[in-house]
This record gives structure tokens, sequence and C-alpha cells, in this order.
């Protein structure tokens, strides 16, 4: 048996802000994916993951039981399954910020909730916060807290748009121009990043004035014109409220930023040769590189692995 792919996404904007209410966009990425895979003979990897499996079918089985989420599956046929050699066959870096198990919970979902809302249906607004809702709560059994965009953005393989916590649609994004010197782009650090310290760093900074008042003053605001920039494909403003981003995130967010790309941060900012922020909850992983001159920024970083997400 091989189920259908699930592909990784990308958080363009909206890291930690969508936990205040900033507006955020997500992106499918399709270099990464993955599915669900029935073996006779398991890899160790695949071993690993079939045990995973089985950890997160007793706790979607408590869910049932406890009535905790908008829908019931299948735990026999799954726990079958799992019995039978099931494993998440997936390319997708754990610890990227590329939605990893956001794939994965999108794959079962797929496969073993009962009565699912699918892709074919017509997708209001009520229906993807229902999503949401569930994606979140199986995808807590992996990070601790989720919001659920990441199976959501993995499930619907659609970009999608976040107005806020309560209001979310699928967008439109300017077309790719395989011609345009400008991109986004993902470098990497190398370094794998957890999800759970991260976000109880930003938790409780957000217990003090200042750094709340940063957020809701800089943060949220460059993040929210950002946004607006790129969908409209007004690409000037976008880069002035990216560096504004990219700089609000270094003097704020230092423990999400590996230490030794402080200065590869900052020399961006000071040249304008590309601007970088976050991708996903930092810590490590993969960071997010915006640049009018790839070729330039492509140079001005030689010596780390670039990957082109999108161009224009």
């Amino acid at each position: 048996m091989k189920g259908p792919l699930f592909y990784s996404k990308i958080l363009l904007f909206g890291e930690y802000g969508i936990i205040k209410d900033s507006k955020g966009l997500s992106i499918p990425y399709n270099f990464y994916n993955g599915a669900l895979k029935i073996d006779d003979e398991l890899s160790e990897t695949a071993k690993a993951s079939n045990l995973e499996l089985k950890r997160f079918s007793d706790y979607l089985k408590t869910l049932n039981q406890n009535q905790d989420i908008e829908v019931q599956f299948d735990v026999d046929s799954l726990q079958h399954d799992i019995a039978q050699g099931l494993y998440f066959d997936s390319s997708i870096p754990q610890g990227y910020g590329v939605g990893s198990s956001g794939a994965l919970v999108a794959a079962i979902y797929d496969k073993y909730a009962i009565d699912k809302i699918t892709v074919l249906e017509n997708l209001g607004r009520e229906k993807l916060l229902t999503l949401k809702s569930i994606f979140a709560k199986m995808e807590s059994f992996f990070h601790g807290k989720s919001s659920g965009l990441d199976p959501l953005n993995s499930y619907l393989s659609l970009p999608i748009l976040i107005n806020s916590k309560e209001d979310l649609e699928p967008a439109g994004i300017p077309s790719q121009t395989s011609s345009g010197k400008g991109a986004v782009f993902l470098l990497d650090s190398g370094i794998v990043g957890e999800t759970a310290p991260m976000v109880n760093i930003f938790m409780e900074n957000m217990k003090q004035e200042g750094f709340k008042n940063m957020i809701k003053t800089k943060f949220v605001k460059h993040t929210d014109a950002c946004v607006e920039n790129f969908l409209t494909g007004d690409f000037k403003s976008l880069f002035k409220n990216i560096k504004s981003l990219s700089n609000t995130v270094l003097d704020n967010f230092k423990p999400m930023i590996p230490a030794k790309f402080h200065d590869l941060w900052k020399k961006g900012i000071e040249t304008n040769d590309y601007y970088l922020k976050l991708c996903g909850s930092g810590g490590g992983g993969y960071i997010l590189g915006f640049t009018e001159d790839f070729q330039k920024a492509k140079k001005a970083l030689s010596g780390h692995k670039l990957e082109v997400v999108y161009t224009f």
C-alpha cells in the first residue's frame, strides 16, 4: 500500500505573530513530501516511524473516547495497519520548520477520519476553521501546542491567508517569473530546531510589557504589511518592510536565531544584498531569505546551502 502524497509547507510570514493575531501567509512547498506506506521489511527509519504511529494512534484513541475532537477516527483500522508495518515515508526534514509533522497529520486524517471534510468540497470559512481545529488537536501530540496551520496547508495543498485566528481563506499569490532576479530562498542552518522550547521562550517573553508592546507596534505591523505587499505583488514596498521585520527579529528574537548566524543576519541588513527572517519557530532548521538579486545573495552567502522557493 502507498497513500497519496502530502507536501511540506513554508510559512512565508506570520511566525509567532499569528499566535498574537497578526496576518500570516503559508504556501505549499512541493520539493519535500511524504506518504503513508505499508511494507513487510522495514528499515530502521521506517521502524521508528511505525513506533511513533503506534503512540499517535493511542493518542487519537483517547481523543475519540473523550470526544475531545470534532471528528472520529477509525482507530481499529489504523492500529491494524500499524501492526502490518504502516509508516510515514517522508523526505521532509524534521525540525526544519517546513512542516514534517503537519504532512503526517494530514495523511492520517485523510485515510482514517470518519466522515472527513474533503478537499473537493466548497471550503468556506466554517469548514476551514473546523479543519484547523481538528489538525491543531492532532498535531499537539508532536509539539505540545499547535495552530493546526501546517497540516491544513499540507491537506489542502493551497496557499492560505491568515487574517486572524478566526479568519482564514485560500489565497491567490502572484505567479512566479522564471526570468526574475528576485527570490525567496531557504538557507540551511545545519542545526535541527525544536519547536516547543522556542515557543516557551516566546510565551515567557510575552509576560514582559516591553516585549508585548514591541510585538504589537513593530512585529505585527511589519508582518501585516509584508503579507499585504506580497499578495498585491508590490515588491518595492515588500523589501522596505522585510528589512524592518528582519531588524526587529534580530533585535528581539536572538534565542531563535542560531548564534553563528547573528553576524550574517546583520550583514544582510547592512548591505541590502538579502534579508533574513525566521522560518517556523527558529532555533535551527531553515532560515528564510528574501533578495532582489539572487545571484548577489548567493555570492554574499557563499559556503551556505540555499534553495530557491519562489522567484519574481
